[in-house]
């Protein structure tokens, strides 16, 4: 299978690249500058999902497409948070339409848990409309909606680690918001899947295989670096001031919608992994990760 992995350079998009040349496949990442991030044996492409004249020469020949670009809902984005449309719901439209010119079979949304055209933050309006712009699409497509991702490379523990510092954690309602955090590996494992079988029309919630609070991931994440960590309650009301004023100074990480982020819970209401045959025992934990035993 000829595969276009657009934002194969970027996190998940590098050990998608890496798993899906590991099955055989013809891969090329395109992204706005792959440089030397993809592995040995793949093939890159230049062009930006914001500009649909840019990337619509990629698609040509594949037999499917992969569509990860994405901005964090971690970290306000530069440009303001009207980007996450302009990348999330405009950039996948443009891939859509894209890969419909080209007559592109399978095309692959990885979108987010809770996306929903109406909901509370910017991320997650954004990643609900390009949902509904696949939907709407004339190819083979499916959903996959993973909670947050860990591992090699990815940006959930540095933000645990920014936004707790050690010894004392304040953490916005205790640090009480839930997560069921899956490792990139296997979520790359299940994203391959999903090429090689029939998944046409679905619509995929995927977790790790435990629920964690914020609270319990920096317990782990300090734990790791041999250190233990006090949770201080911080009330929401009060959080949301500070990342608020915080979105104010240049340069700072946070703000209002990273907020809001955060008092939502980010966990499969009905997790599909079995859809792929996993159980949760199948899957890595944080905490094996991290090499820690889980602090309750």
């Amino acid at each position: 299978m000829d595969v276009l992995v657009v934002g194969g350079s970027g996190f998940i998009g590098r050990h998608l690249c890496a798993e899906l040349l590991d099955r055989g496949h013809e891969v090329t990442a395109l992204s706005r500058d792959p440089g030397d991030a993809v592995p040995d044996g793949v093939e890159t492409v230049t062009g930006d999902v914001r500009s649909e004249d840019s990337i619509a020469g990629a698609f040509g020949g594949r037999d499917a497409a992969v569509n990860l670009v994405a901005l964090s809902p971690l970290f306000e984005p530069r440009g303001g948070n009207e980007m996450h449309d302009r990348v999330h719901r405009k950039g996948t439209e443009h891939c859509v339409a894209a890969a419909e010119a080209a007559g592109v079979d399978q095309f692959l949304q990885v979108s987010a848990l809770g996306a929903d055209p109406d909901g509370p933050t910017h991320y997650i309006r954004a990643k609900g409309r390009a949902e509904a712009a696949v939907r709407d699409s004339t190819c083979d497509w499916t959903i996959v909606r993973p909670s947050v991702v860990f591992g090699e490379g990815g940006e959930f523990l540095s933000f645990a680690r920014k936004l707790t510092p050690p010894v004392l954690a304040p953490l916005p309602g205790g640090g009480e918001t839930r997560f069921q955090p899956i490792h990139v590996g296997d979520l790359v494992g299940m994203l391959a899947d999903t090429l090689e079988a029939d998944h046409a029309g679905e619509t995929y919630e995927l977790g790790g295989p435990a629920v964690l609070t914020l609270a319990d991931v920096v317990r782990l994440v300090r734990g790791a670096e041999g250190r233990s960590v006090r949770v201080v309650p911080v009330p929401m009301a009060l959080a949301g001031l500070g990342m608020s004023v915080a979105g104010l100074v240049p340069g700072s990480p946070f703000g209002p919608d990273q907020y809001r982020s955060l008092r939502l819970d980010n966990t499969a209401d009905d997790n599909d992994i079995d859809a792929f045959g996993y159980a949760a025992e199948d899957l890595t934990t944080l905490a094996d990760y991290l090499g820690v035993d889980r602090q309750e």
